[in-house]
């Protein structure tokens, strides 16, 4: 336990004075806790006390904490509105205090409606209306539907409009609505007035904060002063909803982005996603590209996003960087292969996306200083551990290198296989790869583990070409590399069959310089050739830690992929149902549109061009999808 406060010492040190939210995990990288704090260095030192300090929750949520990181933003009011997305998505038990059904308010725009309404709400629909928020408070959403409500005349009443009122409310003679009860304005002229609201909920700000400032000054000289300060409070709320805002949450959903930040130190880059859905930063991750020192960054750039989006599950419409990558028209058109639509990349200059980007890059740059301090305190833990794995499994060297396979299908379907590599304890991502099982049908775990490992040895043989899911870069040195290197060790998901089958496959292409291991999920056993009885480690053993943190994150991988591949299938599995497209109507719509989701996003005329496709053809098809 020293030791372990020790080397936390060691990287509060480096962890900045700013605000932000921090993340608590256990051994399994499972999130036990999610909190804010205005300085994040401050905060943490408060965890790492005296023990006999604690409260009985902190010292509960201490015991099963190994590890934390933190996310810097740029004010306290951007953490907690962070802390309760992260809170949300991860679930963590040590926020259980807030697992209850209360959410932050937005402010809601009903566009469908001639004269639209603005109103509060804590429930976000995809029903056309625009949304704006979270917002931090009650009160502060309030106060800001009082600042829109004194600089735009929209109404704020429920009635049915006809505009066949007698005589219109006191808001009118005020200059707070433009009465379209009594048709004083038109249903076009109101919408421009709503859309005047929104480019103002955008973050238009600049336009109307200085035409306060004007007015406050005017009223100023006239020695208005109350009327002044009137003005002057209404300046300080519009930058309070420029803080607190966030980006509009459209029905639709199509606000979804990625910013890409970059930090350097010696050999390594880090770069750190922000993954923005909806509007809302919903997560994030660092990835480190090693022997970049004497790269440019646009060349950093380029490899990581075509490394990173090789595999990635999901890929938005909009990549934001902090660097045009090299080869930019290129990796454009890939990106878009790869995603069946459009894709754009863009170097935002200014405005919220750059603002995005530049958090990202300081969050990549706390990630290397962090990373640093790990590695000088932990290099002789993880050493430990895979030196005592070694003595365990009798290896014939240093486990530095471990790759890790995985099945994942549902009784036979869309079987698909995964591999994850470890070197030195970490896991090195760029080396993970995924397989389609093509040439078992059925349910035979077995046979499709020896399937993918031919394919893989094969590759590291120079054996034979290896159909990937996603075909390699030859130009690729660490794609190259990532076949072509001998793993320490072979671990199978799986127990004493897995095993078996595997050894199988390392006999026939005389193999015999890897060694092999299985891990079996249930009792946490361990299996290794020509040994009839379990290797049983303690629950506590860091051995057993590294070889459990390997299995587990094979499986998250396979899943992650099956899950994909199973959600597309069925999807284009529905054309095939549909009476009157037949196989060659099926060709001809993937030939013009390209994939499933192309044909989804096609209007009925589009479709209807494609021979043989009628317009009841058509519908049904758009119905089906």
């Amino acid at each position: 336990m020293t030791t372990k406060v020790f080397a936390f010492s060691e990287r509060l040190r480096v962890t900045p004075q700013k605000p932000g939210v921090y993340i608590m995990t256990d051994r399994h990288q499972k999130v036990l806790y999610v909190g804010k704090a205005t300085n994040l260095r401050n905060r943490l030192r408060t965890y790492f006390g005296s023990p006999s300090r604690r409260e009985p929750k902190i010292s509960r949520l201490m015991s099963h904490m190994v590890d934390f990181e933190y996310i810097v933003t740029d004010s306290s009011g951007e953490a907690l509105i962070l802390e309760n997305t992260l809170i949300k998505s991860h679930k963590p038990p040590f926020n259980a205090r807030l697992k209850d059904d209360k959410t932050y308010p937005y402010i809601k725009i009903d566009q469908t409606e001639d004269f639209p309404q603005i109103y509060i709400t804590r429930k976000v629909t995809g029903d056309g209306s625009a949304y704006f928020g979270p917002f931090a408070t009650a009160g502060s959403i309030r106060k800001s539907m009082n600042l829109i409500k004194k600089l735009f005349p929209y109404r704020s009443c429920t009635k049915t409009i006809t505009g066949n009122d007698p005589r219109p409310c006191l808001e009118y003679f005020i200059n707070r609505c433009a009465a379209p009860c009594i048709g004083a304005i038109t249903k076009d002229d109101y919408h421009k007035i709503i859309d005047q609201v929104i480019l103002f909920m955008e973050g238009n700000t600049a336009p109307v904060i200085t035409e306060l400032r004007q007015k406050m000054l005017e009223r100023s000289l006239n020695l208005e002063f109350e009327q002044a300060a009137v003005l002057r409070d209404q300046m300080r709320a519009i930058e309070q909803v420029a803080e607190e805002q966030r980006i509009k949450t459209g029905s639709t959903g199509s606000h979804h982005q990625d910013a890409i930040g970059m930090a350097t130190l010696n050999d390594q880059a880090c770069l750190e996603v922000f993954f923005i859905r909806h509007g809302k930063l919903t997560g994030h991750d660092a990835f480190v590209m090693d022997g970049t020192q004497d790269e440019t960054p646009e060349k950093i750039v380029a490899g990581f996003v075509k490394q990173f989006y090789q595999s990635a599950p999901y890929l938005p419409r909009h990549i934001l960087l902090q660097h045009a990558p090299e080869d930019s028209k290129e990796i454009t058109e890939w990106l878009r292969k790869q995603r069946g639509g459009p894709v754009s990349i863009s170097v935002p200059k200014r405005g919220s996306n750059r603002r995005m980007v530049d958090m990202a890059a300081e969050n990549a740059s706390q990630h290397l200083a962090q990373m640093k301090v790990k590695w000088w305190n932990n290099i002789d833990a993880l050493h430990g551990a895979l030196a005592e794995l070694q003595e365990e499994l009798n290896l014939p060297a240093l486990p530095r290198r471990i790759e890790c396979y995985d099945i994942s299908n549902i009784q036979g379907s869309n079987p698909v296989g995964s591999m994850v590599t470890f070197e030195d304890g970490v896991s090195k991502k760029s080396h993970y790869r995924r397989f389609k099982i093509k040439q078992i049908t059925g349910i035979n775990d077995y046979a499709m583990m020896q399937e993918m490992l031919r394919r893989r040895l094969r590759r590291m043989t120079r054996a034979a070409d290896l159909d990937l899911v996603h075909k390699s870069n030859s130009s690729s040195k660490l794609e190259t590399a990532s076949w072509t290197e001998v793993p320490d060790l072979v671990l199978i998901d799986g127990g004493k069959g897995h095993l078996s089958a595997a050894l199988e496959v390392l006999l026939e292409l005389g193999v015999d310089n890897v060694p092999l291991a299985s891990i079996a999920k249930e009792n946490e056993w361990i299996f290794v050739p020509r040994t009839p009885e379990p290797i049983i480690l303690a629950r506590n053993s860091p051995a057993l830690h590294i070889l459990q943190r390997v299995r587990d994150e094979a499986h998250r991988f396979a899943i992650t992929f099956h899950r994909n591949l199973r959600s597309k299938s069925s999807v284009a599995s529905a054309i095939d149902l549909i009476t009157g497209i037949g196989p060659k109507k099926k060709r001809m719509l993937m030939r013009r549109f390209g994939s499933v989701r192309k044909i989804k996003e096609a209007t009925l005329d589009e479709i209807t061009a494609v021979p043989g496709m009628t317009r009841s053809l058509a519908v049904r098809l758009k119905h089906t999808l």
